[in-house]
């Protein structure tokens, strides 16, 4: 019979509990529902606005994520005051919590700040050449917290926006100037040689138009006369222009009967002492 009548207490005690407190939970998972579905609305909303504005991806991502982070908190404070939860601690409490947070993630936040000075000075864009910190590489993404380079070789090069800011930065933009040489012998036609180099740099579709390529002599030596090829490209470019330009110089020189290289050297051996 004791059992019996604590078996009914439990079920009363239950039945109260959820009485008192299950319109609470319901209201409280039906604030958080609702608020995030206002959170993702005003996400896309603020998205649109923020893309009409031609903003940076970046940064347009960052306010899109706090405005949804806002608006979530938000609705959790509220939810939270239907169980009877002083919202005054709560709110100093979370500040605590989030100095402290802010003291050890100290890394991770100067790499934030660093990218929104980069997203907001522009001091390069993706697509860009830069050299910076000893690597070099074509911009490929502008993040947050980090940047990406693309190297020559197909690999990544990823940099924490905190090593960026501050230092001293090349930045060659959209096109890059090759530096390519040819040696021709001493007594070579040396206008016959500048009129084949410029007629192949021009031929060329990879070299761009404007600015003009630079050609000339760039060196005398003992042996023959260094000629400069110095042509503008595409970052993308640049190694296909590089082996393009240089195949057809040998082809071109070849047809056109002009020697490559220096002079030979004469040796004669007079008295059994070597000269040249």
């Amino acid at each position: 019979m004791v059992g019996v009548e604590e078996s009914i207490m439990n079920t009363d005690l239950l039945f109260d509990l959820v009485i008192r407190y299950g319109f609470q939970v319901l209201g409280a998972l039906v604030i958080l529902g609702v608020g995030a579905m206002i959170a993702g609305w005003l996400g896309r909303v603020a998205d649109r606005r923020l893309q009409a504005r031609a903003m940076e991806p970046p940064l347009r991502m960052l306010a899109v994520r706090v405005l949804r982070m806002v608006v979530m908190l938000f609705a959790v404070v509220v939810a939270l005051d239907k169980f009877g939860f002083q919202i005054a601690p709560l709110v100093a409490g979370i500040g605590g919590v989030g100095l402290g947070i802010g003291i050890a993630l100290q890394g991770v936040i100067g790499n934030l700040v660093a990218g929104l000075s980069i997203i907001l000075t522009k001091p390069f864009r993706v697509g860009e050449f830069i050299q910076v910190v000893g690597v070099q590489g074509e911009v490929s993404a502008i993040e947050l917290f980090s940047t990406t380079l693309r190297h020559s070789d197909r690999s990544r090069i990823v940099i924490p926006n905190g090593k960026l800011v501050g230092e001293i930065l090349h930045n060659f933009g959209t096109m890059r100037q090759l530096n390519l040489w040819v040696t021709v012998p001493h007594g070579t036609d040396i206008s016959a040689a500048l009129a084949t180099l410029d007629d192949i740099v021009r031929r060329n579709p990879r070299v761009l138009k404007e600015p003009s390529p630079e050609i000339g002599v760039g060196q005398v030596l003992d042996g023959g006369v260094k000629l400069a090829i110095a042509p503008w490209v595409q970052v993308l470019d640049v190694g296909p222009a590089d082996s393009e330009l240089y195949l057809a110089l040998l082809e071109q020189f070849a047809t056109r009967s002009i020697p490559l290289g220096t002079a030979p050297t004469d040796v004669r051996l007079l008295n059994g002492a070597r000269t040249a």
